[in-house]
C-alpha cells in the first residue's frame, strides 16, 4: 500500500514562524552566551534554520536521544545516545526540540541539564500537542501548537523515513 503524506503545515508556514522565532530569541538574549541545544535527530532541520535566523552570536551542540524506537509512541524510556560536546555550566541553553508529545523525554532531560548549572535553561519546540500534557507549560518559545496527531517532515520521521518533507504533515495511509 502506497502511503501518502498531507500537508499540515505549508513551508512558507514553517519559514515564517522560525523567522520570528528567532527574532523574538534574537532580542531575549541579547548579550548572552547563548548555546543553541539540538535534539538529534528530529530537530536537526528545525534547528538548521532557527540559527540562521538568530542574528545574535552564539554556539550550537547536540544531544540525542531515544524515546520511540520504531514506532508512533513513546516506549517511556529514554535513553541518550550522545551527549554535548562541550559543558553547559553557567551557559544559557536554549534546549531546541522538534515536538513536545507527552513531555517525558523533555522533562527527563531538563532535569539532567538543571543539574549540570547552566546560567538559564529553556525551551523552543517547533510543535506542541498539549493534549498530551494538559495543564502543563514545557516549552517558551513554541512554534506551532498543533492536534494530537502523528505528524512527519522537517525533520520529523516515521520509522526513519519523511525526514526531507519541507512541510509538515500526516500519513494517509486510507488510500484515498
Amino acid at each position: 500500500m502506497k502511503m501518502k503524506c498531507k500537508t499540515v503545515i505549508s513551508e512558507e508556514q514553517i519559514k515564517q514562524k522560525v523567522s520570528e522565532l528567532g527574532k523574538i530569541i534574537s532580542n531575549d538574549y541579547a548579550g548572552k552566551n547563548l548555546v543553541l541545544a539540538g535534539v538529534l535527530k528530529g530537530a536537526f532541520v528545525f534547528m538548521s534554520d532557527l540559527t540562521r535566523a538568530i542574528t545574535i552570536p552564539h554556539t550550537i551542540d547536540f544531544m540525542a536521544v531515544s524515546s520511540y524506537g520504531a514506532g508512533t509512541s513513546s516506549s517511556g524510556i529514554v535513553r541518550i545516545m550522545k551527549d554535548f560536546d562541550s559543558p553547559i555550566t553557567s551557559k544559557h541553553i536554549l534546549l531546541v526540540e522538534d515536538i513536545i508529545d507527552s513531555g517525558l523525554t523533555l522533562k527527563y532531560l531538563m532535569n539532567i541539564l538543571k543539574s549540570r548549572a547552566p546560567a538559564s535553561l529553556a525551551v523552543c519546540a517547533l510543535l506542541d500537542k498539549p493534549a498530551q500534557h494538559p495543564n502543563e507549560k514545557l516549552a517558551d518559545y513554541i512554534g506551532f501548537t498543533i492536534p494530537d496527531h502523528f505528524v512527519v517532515g522537517y525533520g520529523l520521521d516515521y520509522n526513519q523515513l519523511y525526514r526531507n518533507l519541507p512541510y509538515i504533515g500526516y500519513i494517509d495511509n486510507t488510500g484515498k
